[in-house]
């Protein structure tokens, strides 16, 4: 009986061990605590809170996770949702970057947006069947005017990523993240011009977007030759800017990067150099970066951000006459950045994010 006894205590002994170290784990290079959890399958807020008080003194500065250091897991409370991501732009604690981190009509369909006053809704197309209705929250945007454009589409399906077997095109999610843009500032009173449009292809839910090359600038083909089909698109914002009669009005170019796969990038930006337009241009980029740092300083505390602020000869930055923004949003061959547009939440906290970033610059301009 002893030794029965004995074998029995062994053996819990054993199985606790082993489940208690199942539950602890060393950071991935950058992760920050949210991004950690999250890769532990633990989203909700309930496990920051126990997970730092379990692993109190073995943090940096702000709570920063510690390369090399093992961390306890609070356990799975099987019960706890995944927290979900709404339109209003502060519901953000979705994104996670730490990982690292139709109508058949193709002429021109933003006309077809229409405005009930009645019910404060609005009917987009090119939004796709499930989003085209939407509902119009307030009018803290009436009398801004932006002009969206995706970047690269038609022939040129930009930097390109494999992953899982599937080849991932920079124009398709650049695309994705610009429509869901174009939605949250609809809803908020703002004029908004799609300027590459897809008479196919809506705000799309999944990770892997198919590429197509049907995009058009506004119903007209997009040319193969580079310095041709950037001039279209700023030819066309040029046009619309001149008619347009609200005084706060913004260009702004979505794309991803291409990098070595080694190399993590946050959101970067870059603004206009041109002397009419470089104050305004400036500030715009500085408060869009500000409140990405200001989002990820209360969603994943710790973490820091280090997108930049700078100016870059573009041709688009250079031809646009709007007050203009240039916005990367990660590396697309990294594998940490790509949970970033991968993820159909994180597109849509991104935009979340620069609504809120224009909704400060909109305020600030007054």
């Amino acid at each position: 009986m002893p030794f029965i006894r004995n074998c029995f205590i062994f053996v819990c002994l054993f199985v606790t061990f082993f489940t208690y170290a199942q539950e602890r784990d060393k950071p991935q290079k950058g992760e920050g605590i949210h991004a950690f959890l999250r890769r532990h399958n633990r989203d909700n807020n309930q496990y920051y809170q126990k997970f730092v008080k379990r692993n109190k003194g073995k943090f940096g500065k702000k709570n920063a996770l510690l390369s090399g250091v093992f961390y306890d897991l609070p356990p799975i409370d099987k019960d706890s949702d995944k927290p979900k991501v709404s339109d209003a732009p502060e519901d953000l604690d979705i994104l996670d970057t730490n990982i690292s981190g139709l109508s058949g009509e193709r002429n021109n369909i933003e006309r077809q947006t229409v405005k009930d006053k009645k019910s404060k809704s609005g009917y987009q197309p090119l939004f796709g069947q499930k989003y085209a209705h939407y509902t119009i929250l307030n009018d803290e945007l009436k009398g801004a005017c932006f002009f969206l454009s995706s970047g690269h589409g038609g022939p040129d399906c930009g930097a390109f990523a494999k992953v899982n077997g599937k080849i991932l095109c920079e124009d398709e999610y650049a695309y994705d993240v610009t429509l869901r843009l174009a939605r949250n500032l609809l809803q908020r009173g703002a004029t908004v011009h799609i300027i590459i449009q897809d008479p196919k292809d809506g705000i799309r839910d999944g990770k892997y977007l198919e590429n197509s090359s049907i995009e058009t600038c506004m119903g007209s083909r997009i040319p193969l030759k580079q310095v041709k089909r950037l001039r279209q698109r700023t030819d066309k914002i040029n046009a619309l800017n001149r008619k347009a009669k609200e005084k706060y009005r913004r260009a702004v170019f979505i794309h991803l990067d291409s990098r070595g796969k080694k190399k993590q990038l946050d959101v970067y930006f870059y603004y206009q150099d041109k002397q009419k337009n470089k104050v305004k241009s400036k500030r715009l980029s500085e408060t869009m970066r500000g409140t990405f740092a200001d989002r990820y300083a209360k969603v994943q505390p710790g973490r820091g951000f280090s997108g930049t602020v700078s100016t870059r000869n573009l041709a688009v930055l250079r031809n646009a006459e709007p007050v203009s923004i240039f916005m990367e949003l990660a590396n697309m061959k990294n594998e940490f950045d790509q949970r970033r547009y991968i993820l159909d939440d994180n597109r849509q906290a991104l935009a979340n994010w620069m609504t809120l970033g224009f909704i400060r610059d909109y305020h600030n301009s007054k």
